[in-house]
């Protein structure tokens, strides 16, 4: 089935398709077509900031995929959750606004990839930004995306940070001003209580617009191509195979995993690995799928000596009840804020120039992220490394393109990332048994005490190290041998197509991903809209 052409389709409603969607309509004088495989965010919990932990299995808007078995992380197949649906991974994620370093985006730039530096993407950060503080040399107000304080300061958490400080770590109220490094609360991307997704900061207030179509449920198979030109999109949509023309560009925004995953199965790739497979080949492109970047994290719990946990919360229906009633009636409270409220960055790599590992803190414990929290009072630091040099792939596996494609992150596969998974353990027990916290950490649950030697606490990370959600780089930008895309994020070696998603990340910002997604798509959008200006 063939549906009318649109001036752009974009494939992906996630962090960057959405707001993509947005820019490109929004003068009125595109037609955009947005394809998602997934559903509406009309699921409540998705809205619901602590609504975190109902998604991260859910069956429907999450993919929940797994890696291929991870040879240096002890065989491991380790699970890796995606957002489906409306918002993508934003509207599943934990919230967290941060934007990476200044020297992260600098060597973009000194990489060849002009017009990506510190200074050329700061002003992208601050159109995209409504920050509950205001307008600032660093933050913009009025922006579609909201970022907000945390309303109620926490009984452990404000102990964390005094730990810190004893530890030599200042006290730092803004990740995302002047400098990264300290500890403090994260903002999030909540308003007035309510997560704030793409979907609902720049899709919504784009819907009614007559040149900008929406399809969910519309799972996209294959890029169409006449020579070296993409020149429109086939998706699988309630069982029907349908075509779809686009008349300037075609748009790549499904994510890390999603877009080198759709060039592959349209012949974009390596050319002898596409062959064993029976795809045609159209253009050899051997990035495609490679430079796989994540942060690996690695979770010390602690048991707690005062119920003053969520995990105390959780077990009681009358504290359920308050949180409840707190939401409703304040939109403050646990349940407007998700899991994790503090973080830190710091140095522990004597190499390191500027901070190295960040950790998030939780006033919770489970066996894993998203999971049921422990039947004792518990807290979690999760840290891990923000410049990881491991390097993995994103391969298809079959030609099946509703079939997952396969995932090797290789962590700790690098020298470098070992020896900082081992000091970032040993930095986190140090920061537990400082005096501030005496009062609070009774004990070490994991990796507890018989976990000490080096060698202990490396196969200790192997076995339970997972991921922080942030898979990129897998289209990279650049010009060398496995760049995928140039500074305009167009494909090398074809015409109307391009990829605007983490993916394109040369290497991975140190931190949170999901500023720098939006950011990529602001200045994207400007981008394309440019050179269509140029024709």
């Amino acid at each position: 089935m063939s549906s009318p052409g649109y001036d752009f389709v974009v494939v992906g409603a996630g962090s960057a398709g959405c707001v993509l969607a947005n820019r490109l309509s929004e003068n009125g004088r595109h037609s955009v077509l947005l394809l998602e495989a997934g559903p509406p965010d009309r699921y409540l919990w998705i809205h619901i900031p602590i609504g975190y932990a109902k998604t991260m299995f859910h069956p429907v808007y999450n993919w929940g995929y797994y890696t291929d078995p991870d040879p240096h992380m002890n065989g491991r197949k380790i699970y890796w959750p995606r957002g489906r649906g409306l918002g993508g991974s934003s509207s599943i994620n934990g919230l967290i606004y941060v934007r990476g370093q200044a020297a992260d985006y600098d060597a973009w730039a000194q990489a060849g990839n002009a017009g990506w530096g510190w200074k050329d993407v700061l002003p992208y950060f601050i159109r995209s930004e409504h920050n509950t503080r205001g307008a600032s040399e660093y933050h913009g107000s009025g922006g579609p995306l909201w970022a907000s304080d945390i309303g109620d300061k926490h009984e452990l958490m404000e102990a964390i940070i005094r730990a810190a400080n004893q530890r030599g770590v200042p006290r730092n109220d803004d990740f995302n001003g002047a400098d990264q490094e300290g500890v403090g609360y994260y903002q999030l991307f909540t308003r007035e209580g309510w997560r704030c997704s793409t979907a609902v900061a720049y899709l919504k207030p784009a819907r009614g617009r007559p040149n900008l179509r929406v399809e969910t449920g519309a799972h996209a198979t294959g890029i169409i191509f006449e020579g070296t030109r993409a020149v429109g999109i086939r998706y699988r949509k309630d069982g029907q195979d349908h075509e779809v023309r686009a008349a300037r560009e075609v748009v790549l925004s499904a994510g890390a995993l999603q877009s080198p995953q759709l060039l592959q199965l349209s012949g974009v790739g390596d050319a002898a690995r596409l062959q064993q497979l029976g795809i045609p080949v159209t253009h050899h492109l051997p990035g495609v799928g490679e430079n796989l970047q994540d942060h690996l994290q690695l979770r010390l719990m602690y048991k707690v000596k005062k119920p003053i946990t969520t995990n105390d919360d959780l077990q009681s229906w009358w504290r359920q009840f308050k949180m409840g009633m707190k939401w409703i009636t304040q939109r403050k409270g646990p349940l407007a804020i998700g899991i994790n409220q503090g973080g830190l960055f710091t140095r522990i790599l004597p190499e390191s120039a500027t901070p190295d590992i960040q950790f998030h803190f939780a006033s919770v414990s489970a066996e894993m992220a998203g999971a049921k929290p422990h039947p004792w009072s518990g807290c979690t630091f999760s840290v891990c490394q923000l410049r990881p040099q491991s390097r993995g792939t994103v391969f298809v596996k079959s030609r099946d393109p509703l079939a997952a494609p396969g995932m090797l992150p290789n962590y700790l596969s690098h020298e470098t990332d070992r020896r900082c998974a081992v000091a970032s353990i040993k930095y986190a027990r140090h920061l537990a048994a400082a005096p501030a916290l005496a009062d609070y950490i009774s004990e070490e649950y994991r990796p507890g005490p018989a976990t000490g030697s080096d060698e202990e606490i490396l196969d200790w990370a192997r076995n339970y190290g997972a991921t922080i959600f942030h898979p990129s780089g897998t289209c990279k930008m650049g010009d060398d041998a496995l760049a995928v895309v140039d500074a305009r994020l167009r494909v090398h070696g074809l015409a109307g197509l391009r990829v605007v998603d983490c993916s394109i990340m040369p290497t991975l910002v140190s931190g949170n991903t999901n500023s720098p997604v939006v950011m990529i798509a602001e200045k994207a959008a400007d981008l394309i809209l440019a050179d269509q200006a140029g024709r």
